[in-house]
This record gives C-alpha cells, sequence and structure tokens, in this order.
C-alpha cells in the first residue's frame, strides 16, 4: 500500500494554465476556462482574441488537465470541438505535439492559452492562476 502511494505522488506533477506575457488577463474562473478551452469564449475578458493550444487527446497530460482543472472528460471537449468544427459555428483548438513545442507556441502567439507542467515553465510564459 505504501508503495502504491508513493508512486501516486510522484506522478501527480502540478499542471498550470498558462499564457502568452502579454495577456492582461491574470486569474480565471474553473468556469471561465472551460468555456474558453470548449472554445466556447473565443476572447480574452479585455476582448483580445484567446487562441488555444493543446496536447493529443490521448496525451496523459491532456487528460489529466480536462479532469483536474477543468472537471471533465478529453472525449467531452473533443465532443463539443467536433460540434462546432461539423456545424460551421467554430474551430477546435490548435495541438501540438509536446510540452516543449506547447511552450513555444503560446510564448510566440499573442493571445495564447494552453497548459503545461510545472517543470516546463520558464519566464517566456506566465501562469495564470484559477479561482
Amino acid at each position: 500500500m505504501l508503495l502504491a502511494s508513493t508512486m501516486t505522488s510522484a506522478q501527480e506533477v502540478s499542471l498550470a494554465v498558462v499564457a502568452h506575457p502579454d495577456v492582461t488577463t491574470q486569474q480565471l474562473t474553473r468556469d471561465t476556462t472551460r468555456a474558453i478551452f470548449a472554445m466556447r469564449q473565443r476572447t480574452w475578458p479585455d476582448g483580445q482574441a484567446v487562441r488555444v493550444f493543446v496536447l493529443d487527446n490521448n496525451h496523459p497530460v491532456h487528460a489529466r488537465f480536462a479532469k483536474e482543472q477543468l472537471a471533465v472528460y478529453p472525449h467531452q471537449l473533443q465532443l463539443a470541438w467536433d460540434r462546432m468544427v461539423f456545424s460551421g459555428t467554430g474551430q477546435a483548438p490548435n495541438r501540438v505535439r509536446n510540452q516543449r513545442e506547447m511552450r513555444e507556441h503560446i510564448a510566440t502567439t499573442p493571445g495564447a492559452l494552453g497548459y503545461l507542467e510545472r517543470e516546463y515553465l520558464d519566464d517566456r510564459v506566465q501562469v495564470i492562476s484559477m479561482e
């Protein structure tokens, strides 16, 4: 039993919602964050366009982010994206292959929003706190 809890805590690396350094919003509610990642809200509170970046649905960090931070399952996000794309009312988020690529895109794309494990954070992106 002790071994299982040690393995679990070692695997649970903290996740952060991150944005381009020029984004003026520094805090979001869970509902707003969920709406942005579901592509229902397309702008930051100040009116700037949001460019959402996500990892592949089967990436373990994406699954953890969806469940822990957004309180949804990855397939629920995919269904929402598919509905908007196929109905012509919206688009899916930008997909990246790994967290390094995620960090690069967020650091260089105005209005960008994504998520990273804490070990991938650097001064080129800013952490957005969630209420």
